[in-house]
């Protein structure tokens, strides 16, 4: 009984709390009427709650080597500096573009009959006597085994699809591989009232495909892994609930 009064109590400083929470939010809303929406003052981050500093893969600290009266720089890779990406902690730019157009339509017809038949006109003395005394039906000689089968399937799809996504990304080099190719990756959050838009680009890219202004095309990358979509209140509603996907799973009709 005591657990009970404890729960009860419980749940009801949580709808208190949250009775409290909405009510200064709809005070709030109520006493911006007429007004412009105001816009949040600037702090700094680092003291705001619930920061976290953002810890990345680095490149290697080398050492700065000057020679005298010479005008190429230790660990370059041409005479004039290069704004490409070519190291650990870089960032590049990538262009995400998607076309994909598909249009199967397959169809599918089987039939096959099979039909068997074993008898013996004559058999040997006293065989068929026996074989009418232990079975209490009568008996054929010329039609001992007859096996009919016949089975029949039809299978018909189709798919029609057609997706475009263009979009472009900004990703860090998070590795460098042995034979110079580099791991890159990159997220991006766009948030539109209460809907959460997300991109993710991962693969690895050549040097050599990052143009002069330090751009990839999503096409040229070696196992690409993109991700487009959100979450929110949207991309709940257009989903099924949790029940229903979980019946879809379970139920063998």
């Amino acid at each position: 009984m005591a657990q009970i009064k404890n729960r009860t109590k419980k749940i009801a400083l949580l709808l208190a709390t949250a009775t409290t929470l909405s009510g200064c939010a709809a005070a709030d809303r109520i006493a911006g009427i007429g007004k412009p929406p105001p816009l949040t003052r600037i702090e700094n981050p680092v003291e705001q709650s619930g920061y976290r500093p953002v810890r990345l893969p680095m490149p290697e600290i080398k050492p700065v080597v000057h020679q005298a009266n010479s005008l190429w720089r230790s660990g370059a890779n041409a005479f004039f500096d290069d704004q490409r990406a070519k190291q650990v902690g870089d960032i590049l730019t990538v262009a995400v573009q998607i076309t994909d157009k598909a249009k199967i339509d397959n169809t599918t017809k089987r039939s096959r009959t099979g039909e068997e038949n074993v008898g013996s006109n004559s058999l040997v003395a006293g065989v068929a006597a026996q074989v009418a005394a232990a079975i209490p039906f009568s008996v054929d000689p010329s039609n001992l085994l007859n096996s009919t089968s016949n089975s029949s399937s039809t299978g018909t799809g189709s798919v029609d699809r057609q997706e475009e996504l263009d979009v472009s990304i900004a990703a860090i080099v998070t590795q460098i591989l042995p034979n110079g190719n580099m791991v890159i990756e990159g997220k991006q959050e766009i948030r539109v009232n209460n809907e959460v838009r997300e991109l993710i680009v991962a693969g690895i890219v050549r040097p050599e495909d990052i143009s002069a202004t330090n751009t990839i095309s999503s096409a040229q990358m070696a196992e690409a892994r993109i991700s487009y979509g959100g979450r929110g209140q949207i991309t709940d509603v257009q989903q099924p609930r949790y029940g229903q996907q979980f019946l879809d799973i379970i139920l063998p009709f």
